[in-house]
């Protein structure tokens, strides 16, 4: 599996695309802001044709250059219908603060196609497959995508997880209750040597979070608490 990685101009948002091989079809996870000259340098460089852009969830900083790209190559964009919303209406997924800093001078358009991402589903798509895992906590429709073959389990967690810590849980339709649930849930239950791609930072693994990640810890205390 080919997987190429780099952040996004604004808050350093993680986009990947992800194809079977060099001169195949590819998905494109969470084209954020300011992404795409660098995504089209990626598909030359790689001879990718995109087929669908994949969303971890609906914040502007994972979405802002979905429209653009599902546009230019007419394909569809899919996301939890727990976030949808978002697409039609960034705004309902900002805090007041962000809200200031892009209202006013954001012009938005909902990408033609969406498609729906549902727990367990198996996208195949592009010579791929991926496991949707939803996850709510950091927004209501947050998933994460498992794929990889072999000693080499790969899993796209958004801002579920990230090295050393999780996504912020403050802002609206976010649940630090619903967080621990998918961190014991949907996390903890991945083994060890799974490859950790997070939406923000560096990649890190399952076993190391499991041993390092105070949230982690945190969460496997969950049941206890009644979460």
């Amino acid at each position: 599996m080919l997987v190429a990685g780099f952040p996004a101009e604004a808050f350093g948002t993680n986009c990947f695309v992800v194809a079977p091989a060099p001169g195949e079809q590819c998905v494109i996870i969470d084209p954020g802001i300011g992404v795409a000259d660098r995504l089209d340098e990626v598909l030359a460089e790689h001879r990718l044709q995109p087929a669908a852009v994949l969303l971890t969830h609906g914040h502007l900083d994972h979405t802002f250059s979905v429209t653009p790209v599902c546009g230019a190559r007419g394909i569809t964009a899919y996301i939890h219908p727990g976030d949808a919303e978002m697409l039609a209406d960034p705004a309902k997924g900002l805090s007041a603060d962000l809200t200031s800093l892009f209202g006013g001078r954001l012009t938005w358009t909902e990408p033609e196609d969406v498609a729906p991402l549902e727990d367990g589903l198996v996208l195949k798509i592009a010579g791929l497959e991926l496991t949707v895992d939803h996850a709510p906590g950091h927004t209501r429709g947050s998933v994460m995508f498992r794929g990889g073959e072999g000693d080499e389990p790969l899993c796209f967690s958004g801002d579920v997880l990230f090295r050393d810590s999780i996504g912020r849980t403050d802002l609206p339709g976010g649940s630090m209750g619903q967080m621990m649930a998918s961190l014991r849930d949907k996390v903890l239950t991945l083994p060890d040597e799974t490859i950790v791609l997070p939406g923000h930072g560096p990649e890190t693994t399952i076993g190391r979070e499991r041993a390092r990640n105070p949230y982690l810890r945190e969460a496997l205390e969950a049941p206890r608490k009644g979460w």
